[in-house]
């Protein structure tokens, strides 16, 4: 017995980058299970399931590999004017992932990090945010938003 306990098998290690880009694909898998947004043409989509908290989707660009689209309820914030919580996304349709290149949440970046942070506390920042986002894509599946609840909206419709 004690010849099974002296043999132990050492996990692997990840990095914190490794952990990062784990995240990403994380996110493509929700984001995509939930709204399909590599196959939406550009302009503004708005989920909405009954409870006055519209989730609205703008796919801002297409190019070859990547789609480029925000994320965010229709709240604002009354000290900045911006949309409240927001996300900016990037998603990468060959490597299967999603980024959140920028999110608000009362906050902005700048006011997080500082204007030139170091490497280690934007990679933290890249961390905090993606992790953010999984949540929410979490969050918003469990509420019943999906495919199914997506409607194509004129993009004057969506506040900026």
């Amino acid at each position: 017995m004690s010849a099974a306990l002296a043999r132990r098998v050492p996990l692997p290690h990840i990095s914190r980058f490794g952990w990062l880009m784990g995240l990403y694909a994380e996110n493509h898998v929700r984001l995509q299970r939930l709204f399909e947004p590599a196959d939406l043409a550009c302009g503004a989509y708005v989920s909405s399931i009954g409870d006055r908290l519209d989730l609205q989707l703008e796919i801002i660009e297409r190019h070859a590999y990547t789609v480029e689209l925000r994320m965010s309820y229709g709240l604002i914030d009354p000290q900045t004017g911006l949309r409240d919580p927001s996300a900016s996304l990037r998603l990468y349709r060959d490597a299967r992932q999603v980024e959140a290149t920028h999110c608000y949440a009362g906050r902005r970046w700048q006011d997080v990090i500082g204007m030139y942070p170091p490497p280690q506390r934007i990679l933290d920042h890249r961390l905090r945010m993606n992790t953010f986002l999984g949540k929410w894509l979490e969050y918003l599946a469990e509420q019943g938003h999906g495919v199914a609840t997506l409607q194509s909206c004129p993009p004057e419709a969506v506040i900026a």
